[in-house]
Parts: C-alpha cells; sequence; structure tokens
C-alpha cells in the first residue's frame, strides 16, 4: 500500500550541546528515578553529571518483574490476553488485539468483515487513548497543568466505550481467537457513543491543546532542539513509531504490512478499505514527537469515521468449525456439537488444532512496533511465546538523546518517548 504521507515541516536549528568528552569538570552520580515523580514509571537512571550537564546516562528496565513472556507458557492463546493487555495498561486494547493477530496468523485464520471493522475502530480509540495520555503527561511534566486536564477527561470517554462492550473499564480483554468475546451489546449505542466521541468532544480538546502548547514559547523553549536524533540513528537504533517518523523515517505497518481494515477492501460489503495519511516530520527533537503525535490523533479520528457508519452486517467472529473459535450462545446451548465443543476448548483445552509451527506477528501500536512471536509444539498452549515491545527497543535510544543535555531536560526526552513501565519488564 503506498505511503499517503502528510509532512510536519519543521526548520529546527541543533543546540551545540557538550559531548560527553567535551566535558572536563568533575563528575558526580545521580540517580533519577524510581521514585522521582517525572519518570512516570518504575525506571531508574543513573545520571554521570558535570553539574547540570549530563554527561552520560545508564538506563535500568522496569521494577515490576510480572514474568509476563514466561506467563504465555502457562495459559491458552484466548487466556493470556488478559496478560498482554497489561503490558500496556495505557492503550490496553491494542495488545489484546496485536496478541491475537499473532495467534490468528499462527491458525491461519481470516476474522469476518464485522470483527475487523470494530478491531479497527478499537485499535484506533486505543492509539488516541495513549497519545492522550503522553501529551498530556509531557504537558504537565513541564508546567502545563492545563494541558493535562485537557488529554485525561477525553481519556474517560474512551473507557466508557470500553466498559460498555466488554464490562470492563480499565482492561478490557476484548479480543478472542477468531474474533470478540461477545458482539457488541447494541451497535446503535456504541455508534453513538463513538461519534459523540470523536465529533462532539474530542475535536474541541484537541484544539484547546494545540492553543495552548503549540506556540507556547515555554513549552517550545523546552522541547525545540531538545532530544534530536536523526533518520539513521533512529533506523540504526530500531526505533518506531512516532519517535521515528519524527525523526523522518517513513514507516508506519498499517501501510508497510497492511492488516485489519488497512488493507482489506471489501466488494460487496458495504465497506472499504481505511484512508489516512502518516505523519513525518524531519526535526527529531521532542516537539517533533509531540507534532507528530497529535496529528495521528487526527487521523485515527479520520479513520473511525470512515468506519463507524460502515460497520458490515454478518458474524463478529469466524465459523467455529475450525476448533480453535469458541461456538456462540446459541451453539451451545442449541447443539450438542456447540456443548462438546466448547467443553473441550473451555474446560479441556483438547479442543486447539494449533500447528506445529512458529510465527511473528505485529501491530502500529501508538508507540511503534508491538509484535508477538510465538513458537508451537501443536499443543493448547505456546511453547514459547516472546513480545517485541515498543517501548523496551524505544527506551535504550535515551542516553544518546541525553548526551550533553541539562537535568531538566531529562523530563522533557523522557515524556516525549512515552515509556510504558510493564513493556520493560523481562
Amino acid at each position: 500500500m503506498p505511503y499517503d504521507i502528510k509532512p510536519i515541516d519543521l526548520d529546527v536549528e541543533t543546540t551545540p550541546y557538550l559531548k560527553p568528552e567535551e566535558i572536563k569538570g568533575d563528575r558526580w552520580i545521580l540517580n533519577f528515578g524510581p521514585q522521582h515523580p517525572s519518570t512516570h514509571t518504575t525506571l531508574r537512571l543513573v545520571m554521570e553529571l558535570d553539574g547540570e550537564r549530563v554527561a552520560r546516562v545508564n538506563p535500568h528496565i522496569g521494577y515490576l518483574h510480572s514474568g509476563f513472556e514466561k506467563l504465555g507458557e502457562t495459559l491458552d492463546y484466548n487466556q493470556y490476553v488478559t496478560i498482554v493487555s497489561r503490558m500496556n495498561y495505557v492503550s490496553p486494547i491494542s495488545n489484546d488485539i496485536a496478541w491475537h493477530h499473532a495467534v490468528e496468523k499462527l491458525f491461519g485464520i481470516d476474522l469476518t468483515p464485522r470483527c475487523k471493522a470494530v478491531r479497527t475502530i478499537l485499535a484506533e480509540l486505543g492509539r488516541i487513548q495513549d497519545h492522550l495520555l503522553c501529551i498530556g503527561a509531557a504537558a504537565i511534566d513541564l508546567g502545563a497543568f492545563t494541558g493535562f486536564l485537557y488529554g485525561f477527561n477525553q481519556r474517560e470517554r474512551i473507557y466508557d466505550i470500553m466498559d460498555y462492550i466488554s464490562g470492563q473499564r480499565f482492561h478490557p480483554d476484548y479480543t478472542r481467537v477468531g474474533g470478540v468475546m461477545q458482539e457488541l451489546p447494541d451497535e446503535a449505542v456504541f455508534k453513538k457513543m463513538v461519534k459523540n466521541f470523536i465529533f462532539d468532544q474530542l475535536p474541541p480538546a484537541i484544539n484547546d491543546i494545540r492553543t495552548l502548547l503549540t506556540n507556547n514559547r515555554i513549552f517550545r523553549d523546552r522541547t525545540e532542539g531538545v532530544g534530536q536524533i536523526t533518520a539513521e540513528d533512529a533506523i540504526a537504533w530500531s526505533l518506531s513509531g512516532p519517535i521515528a517518523r519524527a525523526a523522518g523515517v517513513k514507516r508506519d505497518l498499517r501501510k508497510d504490512e497492511p492488516y485489519l481494515c488497512y488493507a482489506d477492501n471489501w466488494d460487496g460489503m458495504g465497506a472499504k478499505a481505511v484512508k489516512f495519511k502518516v505523519p513525518i516530520a524531519t526535526a527529531g527533537d521532542t516537539f517533533a514527537r509531540y507534532l507528530v503525535r497529535l496529528e495521528e490523533v487526527e487521523q485515527s479520528i479520520s479513520i473511525i469515521e470512515q468506519l463507524i457508519d460502515d460497520i458490515p452486517g454478518g458474524p463478529m467472529n469466524v465459523d467455529s468449525d475450525g476448533k480453535a473459535v469458541k461456538p456462540s450462545k446459541a451453539e451451545v446451548y442449541g447443539s450438542i456439537e456447540g456443548l462438546i465443543q466448547h467443553f473441550e476448548i473451555v474446560m479441556t483445552n483438547r479442543g486447539w488444532e494449533a500447528p506445529v509451527a512458529e510465527v511473528y506477528g505485529a501491530n502500529e501500536s501508538a508507540n511503534g512496533e508491538l509484535g508477538f512471536y510465538i513458537v508451537s509444539d501443536g499443543g493448547p498452549r505456546p511453547w514459547r511465546a516472546r513480545c517485541r515491545p515498543p517501548s523496551y527497543i524505544n527506551y535504550q535510544v535515551f542516553p544518546k538523546l541525553m548526551e550533553g543535555h541539562l537535568i531538566a531536560d531529562a523530563v522533557a526526552i523522557l515524556g516525549s518517548l512515552n515509556i510504558i513501565a510493564a513493556e520493560l519488564d523481562r
């Protein structure tokens, strides 16, 4: 799928920060986090300082120690969704979708058009959810408390939507192999809630954020030219998502390896593949990352707008004859075959017919490439389950971005990376 790029042109002069070898004074060590209020998460930065100038940083990953990947070897392909959603507690629905995208790739399952449309809408709501937190938290870290409120008030609307479809606000755990946990309770109500959010509630908040931050002299002084990285370095460090695109890297899995409604054109189904633009900047600094995320929210609104009134009819889940998909309640209660299949999958784990294979499936989450690597031995659960969390990969570049900067710049740079602690857990 060719790129339809919406460029963001920035002309920012590179700030002449000192390189570590140019700092000649006495060094001292400062621990930044894990209790520092502006680290957001349970991560730790050991800084080597010369006065207020940072000569070197040694980042330590999170302290949650939850063993997320090992748990994947003890839970079946549906149960594990409750774990992956906790890897990113900012937009958990995105992790649900990414995990079952990889599982369905393993089983060779092609989703129904209706499920693809609903999952795409939820994926974009998750992207908005994540970006609003990143922008709002970055604003409050730099003193703009009102910007934080603008973002978080709207995130509550997304929690309401997730609660409506799944019964849970924070961790919906909504997806299942071959579909979702249940049909939309009432499609008309779901559409009304989503449309009210993207048309009436969110746009004014985005305009308020732009008015408050984009041309705010203090915010721009704290972010322009701070934490710069080139496109070449971003590629070399395996960065993805808004961080890479803010540096000029033209990569988005929704375009490069399209899935769901980013790829499909449903002839005769009353819906089409979505069209959207990928915002690209070139400055590669903290301000550019803010602008890219803000524009991505606008593009997510456009994607949802294209789908919300055009959700195909038909079944939400694929046909359960493949023995990997739970049968509908009507089949369970109305036929002995459905009852047996439900019993085998839920109670005995004998229903799974996973191939002996290995597979990697990835989605474009709010923070970049979120991928899952699964090794199957034919059993009811993965023999190995590994994750490529974007926060874990993106966090490694923090020492490079901090070289020669002031201690105060750590708050701005870290906020622009949007590190989620649970994704750092190993």
